[in-house]
């Protein structure tokens, strides 16, 4: 029973062997399943859904020689994005990304990879959604191309651009809000909508975060001279480089409009303020020569002109409004109103 505990993998784990002829794939339910596809030519893909399992790294850490350091790196989260070179294998770290719409916030999941000279080792962590590795795997399956041509620098290839893509539907999401938040903030400006785009700034920091520092693992992927990335695929690479420094601008391009959405936030609510303050100005304007009319006959003195007149009463009101009458087309002729 011992035995069967220690080699059943409590992580989701699944096991692709393919070459241009040939194609398995396989649900590890014992770890000692895995040992006989290290051994063959072909590419395997070990994609592990679930970190912190003991049983799972201590037998990829006795099977591949993985450094200490290496398993620590995995189990640990909220990694800056990275890539090591081994004696054996290249160890990389990026961040996989998805977009709550709802909550308008970025979800993040760290990724590892284990590359070696006929081997993949993906580590995703448990429990998180948006796996977006299902196409790759459709496209080995189905297809006779390059992926079934080219090994497992390839196939590293492959994930990471398809890591850096889901970047460019996140993007697209957040230029959706911010396109509805620029109407809003002109028509409707409000608290809410200022602490949105503050909200959204913090969240172009954080994927900001992981693209900058992936842009250099792929460069360093692509310059050094390893024998486990041939340079059939640094082409490859430069393309996944140009798609990361495509986010980069992208995003700067988007800072840069919210920075700017900051600005018409503030002009908007001052000119609201200013119509405000232009409209109490102009009726403070008409009652000042009003105020001095009834101000002026409201005195308590015997002997004044005009207190005595028969309909003197009426004569004032009439003056006042004609006074209001006259102010107003003049503003209005002014373009004050």
């Amino acid at each position: 029973m011992n035995e069967i505990k220690t080699n059943t993998p409590e992580v989701a784990l699944q096991l692709i062997h393919y070459d241009q002829n040939s194609y398995e794939e396989i649900d590890i339910t014992d770890l000692h399943q895995i040992e006989p596809f290290l051994e063959k030519p072909a590419t395997t893909w070990i994609d592990i859904d679930g970190t912190h399992c003991e049983h799972t790294t201590n037998f990829l850490k006795e099977k591949l020689g993985l450094h200490a350091l290496l398993i620590e790196d995995i189990n640990q989260e909220n990694h800056r994005p990275k890539t090591e070179e081994y004696a054996n294998h290249i160890f990389i770290m990026v961040n996989m990304l998805d977009y709550d719409t709802e909550n308008s916030k970025i979800k993040t999941e760290q990724v590892s990879f284990i590359l070696g000279k006929n081997y993949l080792v993906s580590f995703q962590e448990t429990g998180k959604t948006g796996d977006i590795f299902g196409p790759i795997r459709t496209r080995i399956k189905n297809s006779n191309g390059r992926h079934r041509k080219y090994g497992p620098d390839y196939l590293l290839y492959s994930l990471l651009d398809i890591i850096i893509d889901h970047y460019f539907v996140i993007l697209e999401q957040i230029g959706e809000r911010i396109e509805d938040l620029e109407d809003e903030v002109i028509n409707q400006p409000s608290a809410e909508k200022l602490n949105e785009i503050y909200m959204m700034k913090r969240e172009l920091i954080l994927l900001r975060r992981s693209v900058w520092p992936l842009r250099e693992v792929i460069s360093r992927l692509n310059q050094q001279n390893s024998e486990y990335v041939h340079s059939d695929v640094h082409v490859y690479l430069r393309e996944s480089y140009e798609h990361s420094i495509q986010v980069m601008e992208t995003l700067e391009s988007y800072r840069d409009i919210l920075s700017g959405l900051i600005d018409i936030y503030l002009s908007t609510i001052s000119n609201k303020m200013n119509s405000v303050m232009k409209v109490l100005t102009v009726i403070s304007t008409i009652f000042m020569p009003l105020t001095f009319i009834v101000g002026l006959y409201g005195m308590n003195f015997k002997n004044m002109p005009e207190l005595n007149w028969h309909g003197g009463y009426y004569m004032v009101l009439a003056i006042c409004i004609v006074i209001a009458a006259v102010m107003l087309v003049f503003f209005k002729r002014k373009n004050w109103l």
